[in-house]
């Protein structure tokens, strides 16, 4: 079982697009720094629709060798093309990584029955314990308590999902559903604020996007949590809680994300890949008046 404050990270590049190393060594050096439990490549903040194969290969070995076990390395495999996501999670079991995310296929909507053979073909493709994603606000569909619970009890290393839902009875259901058939099944929670309800209901943690900006404030209310110091816990929820507000300052959350690493200090580059709409300078200087 996975368990903490996992990261997102930012896909780091210079303003042309090209993946900035440098940088993004850097940024990964200051989440293990801080602390985090693991950091996941390629999620939805990591922009993984505009990457590349390749490229997508080349940064998940890098940071495999860079984080060199001081945190969890998650590698998001999501893709349009099938035999991408199935690529890219066979190389994730050959270069180290501790397990892979699947976010749904979007576009065509599956229906139950082929999102169960869509994960399934994951599954069987890979040793490594396989986190479901949903984020139906971008999939277009959701994993049902019992379409998760299926998953889980037919394929054993199917142990997790990523609930990027923003409803915690959603999740809430998830995690007695799926835990009646493998007790050690991971939950976590997408949205930022729910680290503490995720945890009352049972769940295990966040993988959320704010960890690139204040990786300290997650680990000290983790830390806090499970050493039952509630206050303190309670006093960085209510940081997070302020900060959510810089998601909705650009016009596309991940915009937003980066702007808030380079005002933080690392002098990131915070162009997203385009048709994305690049952040304004009213926008950056909005950004930095919420992270004061």
């Amino acid at each position: 079982m996975f368990e903490g404050v996992f990261c997102p990270t930012i896909t780091i590049t210079d303003d042309e697009g090209k993946i900035d190393f440098d940088l993004w060594g850097k940024h990964l050096d200051h989440l293990a720094d801080a602390g985090m439990n693991g950091v996941l490549l390629f999620g939805s903040i990591g922009e993984f629709y505009s990457v590349s194969l390749d490229q997508k290969k080349e940064a998940l070995k890098f940071a495999v060798d860079r984080v060199a076990g001081r945190m969890k390395v998650f590698a998001g495999v999501g893709d349009t093309t099938y035999s991408n996501v199935l690529d890219f999670t066979r190389y994730a079991e050959e270069v180290g990584a501790d397990a892979v995310l699947a976010v749904s296929p979007y576009y065509f909507g599956p229906t139950d029955l082929t999102a169960e053979v869509y994960f399934g073909g994951i599954a069987k493709v890979t040793k490594l314990p396989v986190i479901l994603y949903n984020f139906p606000a971008r999939t277009g569909t959701d994993l049902s308590p019992e379409l998760v619970t299926r998953l889980a009890s037919q394929y054993p290393n199917i142990c997790g999902i990523k609930d990027t839902v923003d409803t915690i009875s959603h999740t809430r259901k998830v995690i007695r559903a799926a835990r009646a058939v493998n007790p050690e099944f991971t939950v976590f929670s997408g949205f930022d604020e729910y680290y503490l309800v995720n945890r009352v209901s049972g769940g295990n943690g966040v993988l959320s996007g704010l960890t690139n900006v204040e990786p300290e404030t997650f680990v000290r209310m983790h830390r806090a949590y499970q050493e039952g110091d509630y206050a303190t816990a309670v006093e960085a929820a209510e940081r997070i809680s302020h900060l959510m507000a810089v998601y909705d300052v650009c016009d596309l959350f991940i915009s937003s994300i980066k702007v808030a690493v380079m005002v933080k200090g690392l002098p990131v580059s915070t162009k997203v890949f385009e048709p994305a709409v690049q952040a304004t300078p009213e926008q950056v200087e909005r950004i930095r008046e919420l992270l004061a």
